[in-house]
Formats: structure tokens, sequence, C-alpha cells
């Protein structure tokens, strides 16, 4: 990085911006106090501080403040550890060249070498090229694969890699936007004025392909680039659970509150009434008012007793889950990728049981979907079909990898399964070879030859240099080219063809043509195009030979080859009008493409080919399992209309059953985000959300990183739906950080969406298992986790509810202040915990064989606030046995020496020893898979109480701290007697029996859905994974990359480099083009975009990925 003295404006005021981008919540001195404002969000925290500060006052508070201060302590501890842990994980994962990056500033120039990534948005200055061009690849911008062109301003790119001297200007721009396609500005340099444009800029997130170097100015840095303008901020994400909870506790303190004054109204009656009688005892003067500010403190005394409804252990158990849940994520071996030894990372531990509950996927296609390999596997020939599907190979055995010895030029990465083809090669079958020297010829593909033999394809798509290499293998090398010719090297001889006209792509085309003079003088039109378009333009005599082809590679995304013998004087005439038309200046592209279609007519069918765009492994079969899930998949991508709509048949996402499709495209987006900043979004987003959720399949093409997001937040605010969004580019950072859940895949495009999501993996199959295992799971364990914790400690808490009944409403606790501190955090968390960690329901193949028991996260069925009311119901049932029936029996109960045994002490006891084997027993029958593990902690647990118990109950203990355990002997002393053990049995039956009951009732009549699956005797669904065989309907397979203008920079020479070997002829300047170099598509490389009218770029060069995996549904 040169820095030099340029100065840089913006037209408003803004201050230098360094390249910094922070991805941390906090830092060390942010850390403490985000934090602790982050955890008192919950209500339950907050709520807990409120309750250690009441317990500060000695006229209220009947239990000590550290029953209340040690938990509150921990839980902060515990949850800031873990956020500090995750924020320092997301820091330190982010790639070295990063911390490169952060030291560029606005005004740095700045040299990119080939196949590096863009650091910031940099106005291109010069470049290894001609004319200084430059070749980008932009799929973590709009998902395109295909290569586009930058071209600098002359002035900068004649000064070369001359950096004092690209220094010598000054460059006015406009302020920071999140405009991709817009920019505008001005360079002054020798008192002159340049005009600049999106054009010259080489924004952050691109990747320089097919440049050997460059140099570039830094416009915009760190936060201030176009990329992270369409990031957005970074939010604190919490789970509905979480949600609801906080509403929860709401209630719970409203009910608390209702108890409390219950309790201090019964106490200012009881002291009027009753405790009056004992004023003069206590020398008591102001009778009146104290009884009513004995009520006021009795209130605020039960407000401390009771707060249990809603312990402080909770939070610490649901933080310890999450934890256990995020590592059985890490640690799945299933989901680990050995090629590129990348596990499954959960880079957050807050979200786990939100993946039970997924109702809409948001995917983006390049990268995500597929891997963005192009393939030739398969082509028909003259009405015979060559080659087959990779994924018939496993299967297939007879199909060999064609051995291309023969061929000293070609390439090595190259494979196929049909040796026939070169067979048929080697007999030089005229039609067979005149097929591959059409893919030799008609393309834009550059050679450069480094060394003898050692070609490279600088191609603009990789589906068009796909093409090139496969004739390259057959025979048919590609060697060299300038703007008025091509050489071959066919079967080893040197071919030279004279290049007469390009006729180049567009987008209303869908075909390209060149028209070559062969050694021989003979003058060929090749062409080669959308199967639906060029089939309209055959000679009638090739309708059978078209029909053959159509079945031989029917339902894939092919490429249609026509060749065509052209009459020298018709060829005249034509260049005649051709040259009229590419010079008048009215109507040119409309007189251009008549011209193009006249010549068009009448050609001869070759045959076709089928280039695959490799979809990740196991992606159909994975989108299939989640649809049946009743996962509702929308495709968000920034590629074009056709190529989203194959990839939607590949994936399995759009079928021919389906009836109607439509696309949503970027412009729609745009009407609505346009509408959205006038107020007027409401109708038209709610239309928009309502016409989407009625369809199968929803696809949205032409999509800036934006507008994914507003996708994306669309359906939450609509909908209440719990959402995922799912990428691997920064293209998909926004919607990503904006999605309930945002996954990142770390694939061919980077890391940035990795850093930016919340879990991260390598394929995209590996969805299916985080969803319907990992994230059913958690969620089926975090509610039985809730329901439980609830219980227990209603039915723990509501007991000094029932006893300030008769007590005088005095604010005694029945239980002794260690057994009150202790409940949550020793005698019941560890077999609550086992069951929150390990418990199934099924196992992990029924979660993935039966689909639709996702259903009920997504429903909610597992934990609501029904559910809460129903174990709430059943913890109060609980309270009022384990009080009455215990106070009934002691009422009467003698000891088996006569003595009376109902002292308070011994009532305690008894009372916490039912609660403890109850809920003991309760989890027991909460628990669906049994482990040593769970085993373990419920009998450890009550054996850690019994020994806790007799020993806070010691003579030695009470010795050393006499103010702290006054029960001494109470255990042993109430232990040893029958009829104590009478009453736990007793109320242990009373409690346990009629839940008993409800649950196999519940179970016959209203059978939950796992155990409808179980009792079916029916096969598993996996019938309805099978793809739907493709209809014999003929729709538009064109599979082709490519970008209107390349033509023109072919036979203008401005791409053509000096030769680097002997074979190579690139002529060291552009020669006079004549007749030959027709301007015949665009005026300058400048026309190679169009702006529609709501002031998007629409982009020509759409990417046309090819996949043929239609075939294996034959």
């Amino acid at each position: 990085v040169a820095t030099s003295e340029l100065l840089l404006f913006f037209i408003c005021v803004i201050s230098p911006q360094d390249n910094r981008i922070k991805t941390a919540k906090y830092n060390v001195f942010t850390f403490l106090p985000i934090n602790l404002f982050e955890q008192f969000q919950r209500f339950a925290n907050a709520y807990f501080l409120v309750l250690l500060i009441l317990q500060l006052i000695p006229e209220i508070s009947s239990l000590s403040w550290f029953t209340t201060i040690v938990p509150l302590v921990l839980v902060l501890a515990i949850t800031a550890v873990k956020d500090a842990t995750d924020d320092y994980v997301r820091i330190y994962s982010c790639p070295v060249d990063l911390y490169k990056w952060m030291n560029v500033r606005v005004g740095d120039i700045i040299k990119l070498e080939n196949n590096q990534f863009v650091a910031a948005d940099l106005l291109l200055l010069s470049s290894s090229e001609p004319y200084g061009l430059c070749y980008i690849e932009t799929a973590e911008l709009d998902g395109e694969t295909n290569l586009k062109v930058r071209q600098a301003l002359t002035v900068t790119s004649d000064l070369g890699d001359d950096v004092a001297k690209l220094a010598d200007f000054n460059v006015i721009c406009e302020p920071p936007n999140n405009k991709l396609d817009k920019f505008t500005g001005t360079l002054y340099w020798k008192d002159n004025k340049y005009p600049l444009d999106n054009e010259k800029m080489l924004l952050r997130g691109c990747v320089l392909r097919n440049t050997e170097w460059c140099f570039g100015l830094v416009i915009f840095a760190g936060l201030q680039t176009k990329l992270m303008q369409n990031c957005g901020r970074t939010t604190f994400k919490r789970t509905s659970i979480d949600k609801l909870m906080n509403t929860l506790v709401l209630w719970i303190f409203g009910f608390l509150i209702c108890m409390g004054i219950i309790l201090a109204i019964g106490n200012t009656i009881w002291e009027q009434k009753v405790g009056s009688n004992f004023w003069e005892y206590l020398q008591w003067k102001e009778l009146t008012i104290n009884a009513v500010f004995s009520g006021f403190l009795t209130f605020w005394s039960y407000v401390i007793i009771l707060n249990t409804v809603v312990p402080i252990s909770l939070y610490v158990s649901v933080e310890v889950l999450r934890l256990g849940h995020s590592y059985f994520i890490n640690w799945d071996r299933r989901m680990y990728y050995s090629r590129k030894d990348t596990p499954a990372e959960a880079r957050t531990t807050t979200l786990n049981e939100e993946l039970g509950q997924v109702e809409f996927i948001f995917s983006d296609k390049t990268g995500t979907l597929t891997q963005n390999i192009m393939v030739f596997n398969k082509c028909s020939i003259n009405g015979k079909t060559y080659g087959t599907l990779e994924h018939f190979l496993l299967y297939i055995h007879t199909y060999r990898q064609v051995d291309f010895s023969f061929n000293p030029l070609m390439d090595r990465k190259f494979r196929f399964h049909d040796s026939s083809l070169v067979e048929a090669i080697k007999l030089e079958e005229p039609l067979v070879q005149e097929f591959f020297r059409l893919l030799a010829l008609c393309h834009t593909v550059m050679p450069e030859e480094r060394n003898e033999g050692e070609l490279v394809y600088q191609a603009q798509s990789p589906d068009e240099g796909a093409l090139v290499t496969a004739a390259r293998n057959f025979g048919f090398v590609f060697r060299s080219r300038t703007p008025e010719t091509i050489t071959l090297y066919e079967m080893g001889q040197a071919v030279t063809y004279q290049l007469l006209a390009i006729l180049d792509f567009n987008n209303v085309r869908k075909r390209m043509s060149v028209i070559v003079r062969n050694p021989k003088g003979q003058l060929k039109l090749y062409s080669k195009g959308a199967d639906t378009i060029l089939f309209d333009r055959l000679d009638p005599s090739n309708e059978e030979l078209m029909f053959t082809t159509s079945e031989h590679l029917n339902g894939l995304r092919t490429l249609a080859l026509v060749y065509k013998d052209l009459d020298e004087d018709v060829f005249d005439e034509w260049m005649k009008k051709l040259l009229f038309a590419s010079t008048t200046l009215e109507n040119r592209e409309e007189k251009l493409g008549a011209l193009y279609e006249e010549i068009e007519q009448g050609m001869l069918l070759l045959g076709a080919t089928a280039i695959e765009d490799k979809l990740q492994e196991g992606v159909p079969e994975t989108i299939a399992c989640l649809t049946l899930a009743n996962i509702k998949i929308w495709v968000l991508t920034g590629d074009k209309l056709e190529t989203a709509m194959n990839i939607g048949y590949s994936c399995n996402i759009l079928r021919d059953d389906m009836n109607e499709v439509f696309i949503i495209s970027g412009h729609t987006m745009f009407v609505c985000c346009y509408l959205k900043a006038h107020a007027l979004e409401a109708d038209l987003e709610q239309i928009l959300v309502d016409v989407a959720c009625l369809c199968k399949t929803v696809i949205c093409c032409r999509v800036t990183p934006l507008q994914k997001a507003l996708v994306v937040e669309l359906i939450k605010r609509h909908k209440r739906a719990v959402t995922l969004a799912i990428g691997d580019g920064a293209n998909d950072v926004s919607m990503i950080k904006t999605a309930h859940i945002g996954v990142g895949i770390s694939g061919q495009e980077g890391m940035q969406a990795v850093l930016a999501s919340d879990y991260s993996f390598a394929q995209f199959r590996y969805l299916q298992r985080l969803l319907l295992v990992h994230g059913r799971w958690s969620y089926h364990r975090m509610c039985n986790f809730l329901c439980y914790f609830f219980y227990k400690n209603f039915a723990f808490t509501l007991v000094h509810f029932w006893y300030g009944f008769l007590c005088g409403f005095s604010a005694q606790t029945v239980y002794d202040q260690w057994f009150i501190t202790l409940f949550n955090i020793v005698y019941t968390s560890l077999p609550v915990l086992a069951m929150g960690l390990f418990d199934q329901d099924v196992n992990e193949q029924y979660s993935l064989r039966y689909p639709n028991l996702y259903r009920p996260g997504q429903l909610n069925q597992l934990f609501n606030k029904r559910k809460f009311f129903t174990c709430t119901l059943q913890g109060v049932c609980t309270s009022f046995i384990l009080f009455f029936i215990s106070y009934g029996a002691f009422m009467t109960a003698v000891r088996d020496d006569g003595a009376h045994i109902s002292d308070q002490q011994a009532f305690a006891v008894t009372i916490a020893t039912s609660l403890v084997i109850v809920s003991s027993v309760q989890i027991g029958l909460d628990t669906n898979y049994w482990t040593a593990v769970n085993h373990f902690f419920i009998w450890g647990s009550l054996a850690v109480y019994f020994a806790i118990l007799f020993a806070m109950h010691s003579d030695g203990i009470f010795t050393i701290f006499p103010n702290q355990f006054p029960f001494i002997g109470t255990a042993r002393n109430s232990l040893n007697q029958k009829i104590v053990w009478l009453v736990i049995l007793l109320t242990t039956v009373v409690c346990i029996m009629p839940m008993v009951a409800v649950r196999f009732i519940k179970a016959d009549l209203y059978p939950t859905q796992t155990a409808k699956q179980a009792t079916r005797r029916q096969g598993p669904q996996e019938q309805n994974l099978r793809r739907v065989r493709r209809t014999s309907s003929r729709r538009s397979a064109y599979a082709f990359a490519h970008q209107q203008g390349y033509g023109e920079l072919i036979t203008s020479g401005k791409n053509m480099k000096v030769p680097t070997s002997s074979t190579s002829t690139y002529p060291l300047s552009s020669p006079a083009r004549g007749p030959i170099g027709t301007r015949s598509v665009t005026d300058t490389t400048r026309d190679q975009t169009e702006t529609n009218s709501s002031g998007f770029r629409r982009e020509s060069d759409q990417n046309q990925e090819v996949t043929v995996e239609d075939l294996e549904a034959r």
C-alpha cells in the first residue's frame, strides 16, 4: 500500500475513514456496562436485583441476603464469561488478511494482484491489461460468477505502475451510500475534468480475476464501503422462548404481588383481631397504626419469601443447557466436512432451541446451493448421445474415465466417462468434428500460454470455459486469437480461421454467433444458445433431429449448437447492411437485431451440450426433507431470472407439477422498499406477503444485499415466524444479521458470511441435521426443562403461602434458610440438567426419517402460555398436597415413645424431604431417554440431600456455627419415626398418581405427533423425498453465462496482449478493422449495462449455470 498526498473530497464534509470493520460487540472498556445492560434486559435479573435490595432491609427481610446475591452473581458471571468467549472467538476467527486490510485508509493507493479480494471501494487507476482493463468477479455482491469488465480512465491507465504519478490528482465524489450499481465523481488532473462512474470502480467484496495486477485509489473504506452500507448493524438476538419468559416473569411477578397483598391483608386483620391480645406483652404503643404498618411490612416480607417462584438458578441452568447443546453441534461428526477439515460451529450459544421452530428459510443460490463448478458431462451429436451424469457413476460401473493421452495439449483436470466420443473423433466423423470445432470457435475466451503447451483460458464465465476446455481435450484446441483470426490446433494440426463478425449475446437473443472463413475459403456461421430460441430458426429438414436431440437431453439445462454455410454474395450484401445499421443514430439496436435475425435463419442442428453447475451434495434431498417438515424455503439471489428458475428446478424447489411459476424480481422489491420510505408500504407489503405465502416456493431474483434483508424483515414483521437465513458470501451478511438465525457456509466466496453468522458449516446439506436433529432436540429439551422447573418451584414456594394462613401471616418460613438456598442449586439442579442435555423423545434416525415430527416446534406446542399454566397449576396442587397432608398427619401424630411430634422443625424436615422425593420421581417420569448420567444425577441428588441434611443438623456444625444451624438433631429425631416415612410415602403417591393417570388418558385420547408416528405401520416418508420426474414439456434450458459487449472487446483488440510464446499471435496494437471489426453490438464498453426505470442497474451478463441432475429421476 502506497500512501499518497492525494486530496480526496466528498460532496459533504466527512472525516477520513480507515478500513477497520468491527465484528465484535465489546471491547475492554465497554464490556462490563454493555453486558450488564443486556443481561438486565431480562426482567428476571432486574427483578432479583430489586429483591436483593429489599433483603438488605432488616425490618422486612426474614431471609439472609446471601440467599439471593450468591445465585445472582453466579448467573451474571457465567453469562458474562460466555458472552466474552463468544465475542473473543468472533474476533480471532477472522482471516489474517483482514488485519492487513484495517491499515488501509481513504486516499491510499493499493496494488492488487490476481485472485485477491478488493479490500475497500477503489477507483481503478491502471492495470496489467491493455487499455486499463481488468476483470472482476462480483459473486459476493450479486451472486453472479461470470466476470465483469472494469476500465480505468486513459489518463491514469497510461501511467502504468508509476505510483508517484498516480498520486498527482484530486477526486471529488458522492458521499458514502448503499447503491451498488451507481457511483458519481470527478477526477481533476492538469486543469482537466474527467467523469467517474461505476464502471471504473472496484467495490469491496469483489475478486480480481484474469488480471496480473492493478492499482486503485481508496475512495471509501471500512464502514463507508458500499458493501458494509448494505450489511446493516449487528443486533442482539433473543429466542422466542426468551421473550415468552420475559412475559411469564411479569405475570409471575403480578401473581407474587397478589399473593403478597392477600397475605398482607390477612396479617392486618389478624393483628387487629388476634394479635392485639399480645400487644401489651410486646409493649406496642400506637396500636391502630401498627396493625396497618405491620401489614405493609408483611407484604414486602412475603415478596421476598415467595420470590423463588422464579428462581435465579433457572437462568444459570438455561445458559448451561444452551452451552451443552452448542457443544453437541460442534462435536457432531456427521456435520464435519473432511475435504476442507471444516467442522460445524455454533458461534452463539443463545439460539439453539430456536433451531427447532424455524418456519422460513431464506437461502442464497451461488455457493450455497451450488458449488459454482461447471462440468461438461453429456452431449448429443447428430442424434446420438454421449456421456453420462456424475451422479450415475456410483451405480454404472461400465463408464470409465476417458484416456486423453493422445492429446499433448489436454487439460489434465478434465474428466469424461464415455470413450465412444473419443473414438468418433479419431474416426474423423465430420459432424462430431464440426461439433467441437464450433465449441472452439464460438466464444469470447482469451487464451494465455506462459509456457509451451501450458494453456490457461481466461473465460468470462465458468461455463464458457468448460465448453472450450471440452473442445480442447477432444482434440480441437483453441490456441490463440487476434481481432481478425482464431487459431485452433485440430488433432495436432494448426488451423487459422478468419474472424469476420461476432453476433454478440444479449438478454433478448439468448444466443451468440460467429462468422468465420476456414482455410478452404468457405464461409461458416456457428451459433450456440437456448434450445427454444435456436430450434425455431432451424431448417425444416432438421425437425426429426430436433425432436431426437430434445429427447436425449429432455428436462436438462442445455445449450443447442447449430451452423450454416453462407453464400459469398449473400454475406457481402448482408455485411453492407450491417455496416450501415451500425453507424445509424436512431434505433440502432433494433436494426442490428433484425439483421442478426435475418442471417440466423435456416440453420442446421449439430447437437446440444449439457454442462452441470454442480449442486452441493445432497441439496435436492435436503430441500425435499425440509419441505416435508413444513419449512418454507425462499431463494434470494442477485442472479438473473432464468438462472434462478433453472437452479430451482435442479434443487427440487420448483417442479413441473406446479401449476404456475412466477418470480419476484429485484425491481418489484425495490418498489416495495421505495414505497416504504413514503409510509405507503403497509398495503403493498401485506399483499406481497399474502400472495407469497400462498405459494409453495418463492424465488426472488436480481435482489441487492439490502433487499435480501428487507424481504427477511418483511416476513418477520408480518408473519411473526422464526426465520433462518443461510449464505456464503458478503452479499448475504445483511440477511444473516436480520434473520432470527443466521447460518454461514464456509464456501467459495470467503469468510464474511461465516463471521457474521450464528452457526456455520461447510455444506448446505448439514442444514437438515442442524434443524431436524439438533434444533428439534434442543427445543424439546428446553421446553421439558422449563415445564419441570416452573412446576417444582411453584411446588416448593407456595408451601409458604399455605403456611401463612396458619402462622398468623407472620412471614415465617416453613423451611430453614439453607434448604431454601440449596434446593434449586444443589438438590434438584443436576437431574433436570441431565434431562435438558440428553433427553430424546426419538433418536436421530427417526428425526430425519419423519420430518413432520418437526411440526410441534413450529406450532409452539411444547412450551407456551397454556403449558405454563398447566405446569404451574400442577405445582400449586403439589404444594397444597405437600403441606396439608403433612399438617393433617402432624395434628395428631405421636412418636414411637408416645411423645408429641408436631414441632415446627420436624414438620419442616418432613415437607422438605417429601418435596425432594416428589421432585425426583417427577423428573423420572418426565425423562424419555435414560442414560447413566440421568441415573447418577437423580440417585446422587437424593443421596446428597440426605447427606447435607444430617450434616447441617449435626452437633458438630452447631458447635461451630450456632447461629446459622439451629436445627440441631432434627433430622435424626424425625426420620427415625415410621409415621414420618408413612407421611412422605402418602404425600408422594397422592402427588404423583393423578399426574400418571392424566398422562395415560391423554396419551390414549390425544396422542402427540411422536406417538402418532410411532404407532403408524406404514413405511417412512422416504418415498416422498424422491424427486418428481420432469415432464416432457419443452422449456427454455439455456445454460450460458455471458455479458453483452465482449464481442466488441475482442474485435477491437483492446484486451489483446503482447505474445508470450512462439505460438501466440497477439498484436501489439489493434489493427485497422475495416469490415471485419464491426461495432455491431454496442458503441463502447460502457454499454454493458442497462438501467431500468427504478434506478437499479440490470446487468446483461446474467449468469446461466447448468445442471443435468434431472436425468436422475429417470
